[in-house]
């Protein structure tokens, strides 16, 4: 009783002194009424809780503030609101950039996005090279902190993109080291960590080589092929071995695999220059089985290959295995793949753990045969795309810059991650893939003729151009007819043009002056807004095609609709003694041009034309007066990867002018500047993409010896060839 008695006199005594000094406060604590008017006019994004996480226990001041930067904090929308375009600062004389950085500015200034005015400018590029950020590297620019901070425009790097590929230096190599304060400029970086990147701002590039192309690039090794399925060996690698310091424990463990059969894992100790003094027990050996097999041969030979992190997360090997078609299996946890917003991995990489080495063999093992030929086709689809050039690197760059403004019609993952990609499907001209002809789903019914008149013909009865319209017209096909009258000449009055059916509306459209008061050749390629067709004739005005033989083109590009379809065929060839790209109209067994003077095509081709590619092209064909026809072949095969489609055997598709008159085509400079352009047009692509192909579609028992009656086109076999 005794125990009872002295427990609830301490229970009593505890409870007194609580409820007298913390009551004490609750008693006598005035009562504040809520008052509406001490609230903040605006909300402080670095006060409240975003759901993203910095860092653990990390406490963020305010010069941390370029840590929490999103697009909605750390980017002047304003400036892109009339256009997406680029300005570069002009470079200083005493600060000659890399190589790689300077064709990464070349293609700057080359593209459509470049502005020489930065007044018009929505993001800004230095000159300065800020590739190589590593202190021991002959390219490190010094003194980038007060160099950024006399720049005119910098701003604490608003709106401004910084590409980087190398930050700190040994023995640490810090991630986010570049060794000046970048303020809240967007990183374009390679190497870049999940912990690290700014999500929605900073985006994460490739690694790539010095002699990475600056436009073109080399094509994927198995794009026209992806067999075999199963390759001499499964699984490969071959590269550097760290001894000692940052990414040496996975490389280090890599002989665990290597069984000299299916799975080939060969390193070296031979790098830097005290690499004997650090070498380790096995350094010989490896050195020994590293020479035994060549990298190239493992690479196109191999149907996985190993992708392991090196001192920094980031990996040369990621984009040579990319091209050589091999399956990479990466090993570099924490890793922001390239692009990796946008472009989905899982279905072109495997991706395994650094902890758990000895389950990659398990790993690949267990992967279907159909689910790696799909892995493989989409590693040709993505490096053909995205990572081929430094070109397509900066504009998948600024593309997705470009997605992430408000107003903006964005791309899906859909496009981002099929063919051709969203570098060449524009949002901008349509937000359903059914109006784009490579993801064509409906049926396609009708075409609107383009009649491009550059002549002047003199409109009667029995011109050509007067013949041309009454036999377009008389297709079943025909939705509309488009003149572009590019002449001095006034276009003739509507009553002289043959009366066409009620259903068929003629349109006449006058084109404006172009470069240097000359009218624009380019106009009959211009998107016009009386094209409401997917479907597009293009002819010349002394085109000679019967309605037959326009009727049978457009069923062949319906099954088709991403080429061009159409009569005239020319060839490109190389030609060695000139080391230079000749054309010819010789009549062979094969071609790679389809002239748009009688041929079908897309019309998202020719808001590709207008909107896309890059100004020097259309200045070349402006100045020269020649060649559009030449580019929109170049265009298109670019895009599609395909040769053009060649119709029956037609040699002969113009009316041959008359004597004493004028035109382009008997003019003997017209066959020299085409072929100037040809080789233009090649160097300012990076590369020729003109394929030939020797594929003629006639109609079913063209020249037959059958009766004529059986043949559904008789009268295309009366025409004169």
């Amino acid at each position: 009783m005794q125990a009872k008695r002295r427990y609830l006199l301490v229970f009593v005594v505890a409870f007194l002194t609580i409820w007298y000094f913390g009551g004490y406060h609750f008693r006598h604590k005035p009562s504040v009424p809520f008052n509406e008017e001490v609230l903040s006019s605006y909300v402080n994004l670095d006060t409240i809780d975003t759901g993203y996480a910095i860092g653990r226990d990390r406490h963020i001041t305010q010069n941390d503030a370029k840590v929490l930067c999103r697009m909605e904090t750390c980017f002047d929308f304003s400036r892109c609101e009339k256009d997406f375009k680029v300005y570069v600062y002009p470079q200083e004389e005493n600060n000659i950039p890399s190589p790689s950085y300077l064709k990464l500015l070349n293609v700057l200034l080359e593209s459509r996005y470049y502005t020489s005015d930065p007044k018009e400018a929505c993001l800004f590029v230095l000159s300065m090279d800020t590739l190589d950020r590593d202190r021991l590297s002959a390219d490190y620019v010094r003194n980038m902190q007060s160099k950024t901070q006399r720049l005119p425009y910098w701003n604490d790097g608003l709106n401004h993109v910084i590409f980087n590929l190398y930050s700190g230096t040994w023995p640490n190599y810090t991630e986010n080291n570049l060794d000046f304060d970048y303020g809240k400029a967007i990183l374009a970086k390679a190497s870049m960590s999940e912990d690290h990147i700014r999500p929605g701002f900073d985006i994460s590039i490739p690694l790539f080589h010095k002699i990475h192309p600056e436009k073109g690039g080399h094509p994927g090794s198995n794009s026209a092929n992806s067999y075999p399925l199963e390759k001499t060996y499964l699984l490969a690698f071959k590269g550097k071995r760290y001894v000692h310091g940052i990414g040496s424990d996975t490389r280090n463990s890599l002989y665990h695999l290597h069984n000299r059969k299916d799975m080939i894992m060969v390193t070296t100790c031979i790098h830097g220059k005290s690499w004997k003094d650090m070498k380790d027990e096995r350094c010989e050996e490896d050195n020994k089985e590293y020479e035994r097999y060549d990298y190239e041969m493992l690479l196109q030979n191999s149907t996985f290959c190993l992708v392991p992190r090196g001192r920094r997360l980031g990996s040369f090997r990621f984009l040579e295995a990319l091209q050589a078609g091999c399956i990479p299996v990466l090993l570099s946890n924490s890793w922001a793949l390239p692009f990796s917003e946008v472009i989905d991995w899982n279905k072109a990489v495997i991706w395994a753990d650094e902890r758990l080495l000895l389950q990659v063999p398990h790993i690949i093992r267990s992967i279907s045969p159909s689910k790696i030929l799909q892995l493989r086709q989409q590693t040709q689809v993505l490096w053909d795309r995205y990572f081929s050039s430094i070109e397509k690197i900066v504009y998948t760059t600024l593309e997705i810059i470009r997605d992430k403004l408000p107003k903006k019609q964005k791309r899906d993952g859909t496009i981002w991650n099929s063919f051709p990609g969203a570098l060449l499907t524009l949002p901008t001209f349509s937000d359903s893939l059914q109006d784009f002809p490579f993801h064509v789903e409906s049926d396609i019914n009708k075409f609107t003729a383009v009649i491009y008149c550059q002549l002047g013909i003199t409109l009667s009865q029995t011109s050509t151009l007067y013949r041309l319209v009454s036999y377009v017209s008389r297709s079943k096909y025909v939705a509309k007819i488009l003149i572009v009258w590019s002449n001095d000449k006034r276009p003739p009055n509507r009553n002289r043009w043959p009366l066409l059916p009620i259903h068929i509306p003629l349109h006449i459209i006058q084109t404006g002056s172009g470069l240097e008061g000359k009218s624009s050749i380019s106009q009959r390629f211009y998107p016009h807004k009386e094209i409401r067709t997917d479907s597009v004739l293009s002819l010349d005005e002394d085109t000679i095609l019967t309605t037959e033989e326009i009727d049978f083109a457009f069923v062949v590009w319906r099954q088709f609709p991403d080429r061009i379809v159409g009569y005239p065929g020319r060839s490109h060839y190389w030609d060695d003694s000139k080391s230079t790209w000749g054309y010819t109209s010789k009549w062979t067994n094969d071609y790679s041009i389809v002239l748009t003077g009688a041929a079908f095509y897309h019309r998202y081709y020719n808001y590709l034309y207008t909107e896309w590619l890059s100004p020097l092209l259309h200045k070349t064909v402006e100045q020269s007066q020649n060649c559009e026809d030449i580019l929109m072949n170049f265009l298109v095969s670019h895009v599609t990867r395909r040769p053009p489609i060649k119709i029956t055997q037609r040699k002969q598709y113009k009316e041959q002018p008359s004597a004493g008159s004028w035109s382009p085509w008997n003019d003997p400079d017209h066959f020299i500047q085409r072929q100037t352009c040809l080789n233009t047009f090649a160097a300012v692509f990076g590369y020729m993409p003109l394929l030939r192909s020797n594929l003629r579609l006639d109609p079913v028992l063209f020249k037959d010896s059958v009766s004529n009656k059986r043949k559904k086109y008789r009268k295309i076999e009366l025409v004169g060839s």
